[in-house]
């Protein structure tokens, strides 16, 4: 809204209003706005929550100060969705696809992550929302997101960027304000970026046997396929990280800025054309929503750190899933979440193999085997006697290093 406030001052000729123009700015000015929400209702919502005994019920599983969270408040996940929401509305422009896209997104699975706790706090039913229905939450959102990107106009990329001379010695404006050079027209396609190839690009076309008209067709059908099963896997993801004090909300905080600087760079001409990445028109506009979103994971892990004064809930966890996975969706990196998630991939693995063999042995031998003492795999390190505290810290650091490898994929090919 002070997006478009700003624009109408602008014409105005009333001064500063211009800034307001520059993503840069704009980006600068959603996260402080979502770190000044998330510490100013942080504190009262919580407040809220104890009066109201929202806590977490806690199971005794053996861990070292497990029993210390119990009554701790639940559900503090509204602070992350009002802290990322509100910043979007006043500075970003609301009609820009991919914006509406990322709002449609945190609030779809921010709903089914909230039924969820509801149904858990108030209903006393600890199984909460079936598998099933999370499950459709998360397919659906993944079909809205891939027939949009295949029915909308607007989400288009442009590629074999071909700059002037002249027009790359010009002054670089560091939002694409400045002269660009001359494009190729825009394209509807199913192309996306694969790390260390030296055409970095990878059109799903290419998993179609036949070829002709009805290919570029068949191409989507794959694509909306690869989507659904991407936000689908980073929301459960994410999910089953969320059970360490800090441990989700740091490590999304990570991959969201990494994201935040693909979004940036892809939607900068120049830029684009320097790394030989697709431009992807307007989606700069995204960087705006990635603040707001690193803003608002950062405030939260203020009363979410160790030891923590609210928990995120459903509502949190399968709703920063889902924002990172659709992220990398709509700017072509879907194909670098295996490294960048990588914390988010390895936990959901330890739980799938755990099931798996205790299952397999116990048809076999009939008794189950485990291979990790818990899973997902944090709690193995707990059941080893680290402190929690340590447990976050590592995984914090791994993201890190796994976030630098991934954008330094962009030269590695």
């Amino acid at each position: 809204m002070i997006y478009y406030l700003a624009q109408w001052l602008s014409k105005l000729d009333v001064p500063g209003m211009g800034m307001f123009q520059y993503i840069s700015f704009r980006s600068g000015m959603a996260v402080i706005a979502s770190l000044l929400i998330s510490l100013l209702i942080g504190k009262r919502l919580i407040r809220y929550l104890q009066r109201k005994q929202i806590g977490e019920e806690v199971r005794n599983l053996g861990l070292e100060g497990q029993l210390q969270k119990k009554g701790t408040p639940t559900m503090g996940g509204v602070i992350i969705l009002l802290s990322i929401i509100v910043p979007v509305l006043l500075f970003a422009n609301i009609k820009n696809i991919y914006i509406i896209v990322m709002l449609v997104s945190t609030l779809w699975l921010g709903l089914v992550g909230f039924i969820d706790d509801y149904i858990k706090v108030f209903k006393k039913h600890k199984e909460g929302l079936s598998g099933k229905l999370k499950i459709l939450g998360q397919v659906s959102l993944g079909l809205f997101v891939g027939l949009t990107m295949y029915l909308s106009p607007d989400i288009v990329v442009r590629e074999k960027i071909q700059p002037q001379k002249s027009q790359i010695q010009s002054e670089i404006s560091i939002d694409g304000a400045a002269s660009k050079p001359t494009l190729t027209p825009n394209q509807k396609t199913t192309k996306t970026t694969i790390p260390f190839f030296k055409d970095n690009e990878f059109d799903y076309e290419f998993l179609i046997p036949i070829k002709g008209p009805w290919a570029q067709k068949l191409a989507w059908i794959v694509f909306v396929i690869v989507v659904i099963f991407v936000v689908t896997a980073v929301s459960n993801g994410a999910n089953l990280t969320d059970g360490l004090d800090g441990l989700a909300t740091g490590v999304s905080a990570i991959m969201g800025t990494t994201l935040g600087v693909f979004a940036y760079l892809s939607g900068n001409v120049i830029y684009a054309e320097y790394l030989n990445i697709m431009y992807i028109p307007d989606s700069g506009e995204l960087v705006i929503f990635m603040a707001a979103f690193i803003g608002a994971a950062i405030g939260f892990l203020w009363y979410n750190s160790y030891p923590a004064q609210v928990f995120m809930g459903d509502t949190g966890s399968l709703a920063i899933g889902g924002i990172i996975a659709v992220f990398a969706i709509l700017i072509r990196k879907e194909l670098l979440i295996p490294i960048l998630c990588g914390v988010f991939f390895v936990e959901t693995l330890s739980v799938m193999i755990q099931v798996s063999y205790f299952k397999h042995t116990k048809r076999r031998y009939g008794v189950g085997r485990r291979v990790f003492l818990m899973a997902p795999l944090h709690h193995h390190y707990q059941k080893k006697g680290f402190p929690e505290a340590k447990i976050v810290t590592r995984f914090w650091i791994v993201t890190l290093l796994l976030a630098i490898f991934t954008v330094v994929t962009l030269k590695i090919r």
